[in-house]
């Protein structure tokens, strides 16, 4: 066991007494790999960690045990073949993690498969369950210097990424050339691609448009928003230009609303401060400025093992920041048939406000034309 996995395990214990929490189950995902550097094969075959305040152990698959266990070092393995099938495994399991009393207050993965969470509920005797966000979910959001870092590693390769991206863009070229582009850039430096979307002129209005091959001409939108993952962590960012000399009046009055409801809502990110209340102060610019129908999303997510993970800056979301979340501000205007502009930048909170990790201008750019 790793001091990042004792470390963790540790936390989670200590919040699990905060929180009365008997027991923890989590499945193959993003909370497991988080917790005990674990990422199993996932399949039918029911595999989970339980937590209790004295032990730890896994629900493991025999064949695929020895490949697990080489990532996952003196966490002990209950190991069931297709033969017997999981429950004597799990009962065993069970027992040993002192889970057997009636009433037990346990988490569940939210993200495991249902007919996992039904075999482990089956197995207990009235138990009260909820799903992870005052515990696991809510730990994974506090990030450690360690996860800044990579965090910070990942946005600064993507910076590269779409300055090679706007440096390479040429008259008739296609969104998915351009996102070739920066794919091949994110694997040229040791990152995978998390996502990218490549939106020019019309295209740009809708918030996920499927990069196709549209073609970029002179006096033309054009929007990227692009991540990879780097050492275990994404990146997340959104840049807007325009592609010929001079914008239209619109574009660079709906830009400058988007980039002053960014600054609202970077303003308002502190700790204690309610993201609904974050999503608020963006809110209010748009509407303010007569293009509320026209800001079709949430403005943020959090980011961490995965692209999109609590804290999430919505109007539904009235949990309170906490230093070390990680999360996107990205606030859009997106007018059919026009345009759309999303400027989105990842920060992260320290207790005097937010860094933003991404180190190139949010200015809309012009794009001088080039054949």
């Amino acid at each position: 066991m790793t001091d990042i996995v004792e470390n963790r395990l540790a936390r989670l214990r200590k919040r699990m007494v905060d929180t009365n929490t008997d027991l923890i189950a989590i499945g193959p995902g993003s909370h497991m790999q988080w917790l005990l550097g674990l990422n199993p094969h996932g399949d039918e075959r029911p595999v989970m960690a339980i937590v209790t305040a004295d032990h730890v152990g896994i629900l493991m698959p025999l064949l695929n045990a020895e490949a697990s266990r080489a990532q996952c070092i003196n966490v002990p393995f209950y190991e069931w073949s297709d033969a017997d099938g999981p429950l004597a495994a799990l009962t065993q399991l069970l027992t040993e993690a002192n889970a057997k009393r009636p009433g037990l207050s346990i988490v569940l993965d939210e993200m495991m498969r249902t007919d996992f969470s039904f075999l482990l509920l089956d197995q207990l005797d009235t138990p009260n369950h909820r799903f992870t966000l005052d515990t696991v979910g809510l730990l994974r959001a506090e990030k450690d210097v360690e996860e800044r870092r990579r965090l910070k590693d990942s946005a600064l390769l993507n910076d590269a990424a779409f300055e090679r991206a706007f440096e390479a863009l040429r008259t008739g070229m296609s969104e998915i050339e351009v996102r070739d582009i920066i794919i091949d850039h994110y694997m040229e430096n040791g990152a995978e691609p998390a996502f990218c979307i490549v939106a020019f002129g019309k295209n740009s209005a809708y918030p996920h448009h499927h990069t196709g091959t549209d073609t970029v001409q002179p006096d033309m939108a054009v929007l990227i928003d692009s991540g990879c993952r780097l050492q275990g962590y994404p990146s997340d960012m959104t840049r807007c230009a325009w592609y010929g000399d001079t914008p239209t009046a619109r574009f660079n009055e709906v830009a400058g609303i988007v980039e002053k409801a960014v600054q609202s809502a970077q303003s308002a990110a502190q700790p204690g401060t309610l993201c609904s209340d974050v999503d608020m102060a963006a809110r209010t610019v748009i509407e303010d400025a007569g293009f509320g129908p026209d800001f079709l999303h949430r403005t943020g997510h959090g980011l961490g093992v995965d692209v999109h993970e609590p804290p999430y800056i919505a109007a539904n979301y009235p949990e309170p920041l906490r230093v070390g979340n990680v999360f996107s501000i990205e606030p859009g205007i997106y007018l059919s048939d026009e345009f759309g502009i999303r400027l989105e930048d990842v920060a992260f909170l320290h207790s005097g406000g937010v860094e933003i990790l991404s180190e190139i201008p949010r200015t809309v750019r012009l794009l001088r034309v080039r054949d």
